[in-house]
């Protein structure tokens, strides 16, 4: 598929059913999950760091972009930009930002309303997804925005203020909308009613699962780190073995 077809598919999914979108963090991992027959992928800020030796949060804009240029390149599969709190001081500097993921041939990106791990006011938040918005607009490119609230992941585990600024974004443009750190059924069906029609992304946690999220009115439910953290578990534990009997 060429840049608009994947980007068409993507909005295809968000429309109706229920899908899985995993977070590859390299070429070799996004290529894989392709052909195991995954429908749409994500980028993840935590992978794409521990993939080259540094933590989440620590990769510049333009790592960023290049990052997703090869991942978008590497498959055929639409892939939603993990774009963290979308790179900008102001909203003019996020605006370009998000212009430059479009033309890194991202299908969807998601902005988070916290920064530096802290939780924005909900304004401040609001004016910077609405500036995302209207340079996905300008763009005239159809990319899925994602409004995130950080709230369980940032020491805020406040449902009703999560549902309130999911509504915020809802109403300023976001077309998908995501609450990630939600472990309770409930909670995710609260989300989702509340939001309703748009769509709801969910972060795949224990006690979680797939089914019962189905279910419960979910369209796509992501991974996050959770794939790359395995692997380089794995990686440590066979390592470890090696020295073991070194």
């Amino acid at each position: 598929m060429d840049i608009k077809q994947k980007r068409r598919r993507f909005r295809e999914l968000h429309q109706q059913g229920f899908f899985i979108l995993p977070n590859p963090w390299d070429i070799g991992s996004a290529r894989y999950l392709e052909k195991r027959g995954f429908q749409a992928l994500a980028s993840t800020s935590s992978g794409a760091a521990l993939a080259v030796g540094r933590t989440d949060g620590e990769l510049t804009r333009d790592e960023v972009i290049a990052h997703l240029r090869v991942l978008c390149a590497a498959t055929s599969l639409p892939v939603n930009a993990d774009f963290e709190a979308g790179f900008g001081d102001t909203p003019q500097e996020i605006a370009a930002s998000v212009r430059m993921a479009i033309d890194a041939g991202v299908s969807g990106l998601s902005i988070e309303d916290a920064r530096n791990r802290i939780l924005l006011d909900k304004s401040e938040a609001v004016e910077r997804l609405r500036a995302a918005r209207e340079a996905i607009d300008r763009s005239g490119e159809d990319v899925i925005l994602v409004g995130r609230a950080e709230g369980f992941l940032r020491g805020r585990p406040d449902l009703h203020d999560v549902i309130d600024r999911l509504m915020a974004y809802s109403e300023n443009g976001a077309d998908c909308l995501y609450a990630p750190g939600l472990r309770d059924l409930e909670q995710v069906r609260a989300v989702v009613a509340a939001v309703a029609p748009k769509p709801v992304n969910v972060l795949l946690l224990a006690p979680l699962c797939l089914s019962d999220l189905a279910e419960a009115g979910v369209r796509r439910v992501s991974t996050g780190g959770a794939l790359a953290r395995r692997a380089y578990t794995t990686l440590e534990q066979a390592a470890d073995e090696l020295l073991a009997i070194s």
